[in-house]
């Protein structure tokens, strides 16, 4: 036997049965319109928040001052100053001969030396610096570096470089 509907709720079914269809049919009827969201997850748009910010990068790679560059410059144009000189030479044959006198300075100490870097960290008549050597077109840079890498202007950095002129035949 079947059991009678009262016909009372004969509107309220249909009601349920008409928003179930709808509901199972998908979502298109009650879509957003925005044909991104049929993308997949990993080809949609990235959406940022509007709150979200990110924080002031503007400062945080500044170059140090010029005065490094400058001493390059020197090196590649071919001047010296009274702290720097030309060489001929391999830049590895120069830095061998560079610790040879070196060590012959008196009241020179030689604290470090760095063959990778091309650089002699040197005390000298109570005034501490690095001699450095590099590589230029014209042969090799001889010169003296305070410990900011400007140029070494103090006394003992030009008496030194001085002699190093002479002792290795620039």
């Amino acid at each position: 036997m079947r059991a009678a509907v009262n016909p009372s709720f004969r509107p309220l079914v249909l009601a349920v049965l008409a928003v179930a269809v709808v509901g199972v049919s998908g979502c298109k009827t009650f879509g957003k319109g925005n044909p991104d969201y049929a993308l997949s997850p990993e080809t949609r748009p990235l959406e940022v928040p509007p709150d979200l910010t990110l924080p002031s990068t503007a400062g945080a790679m500044r170059l140090p001052p010029a005065a490094t560059g400058q001493l390059m410059s020197q090196a590649t144009t071919g001047s010296a100053s009274a702290a720097s000189f030309h060489v001929v030479g391999s830049r590895d044959e120069v830095f061998t001969r560079l610790g040879t006198a070196l060590a012959a300075v008196d009241g020179l100490n030689i604290a470090s030396r760095a063959a990778l870097l091309g650089t002699y960290d040197v005390s000298y008549e109570g005034s501490n610096f690095l001699v450095r050597v590099a590589a230029v077109e014209t042969g090799t840079y001889v010169s003296a570096v305070d410990p900011r890498g400007i140029p070494a202007t103090g006394a003992a950095a030009a008496k030194l470089i001085a002699e190093l002129r002479t002792s290795l035949g620039s």
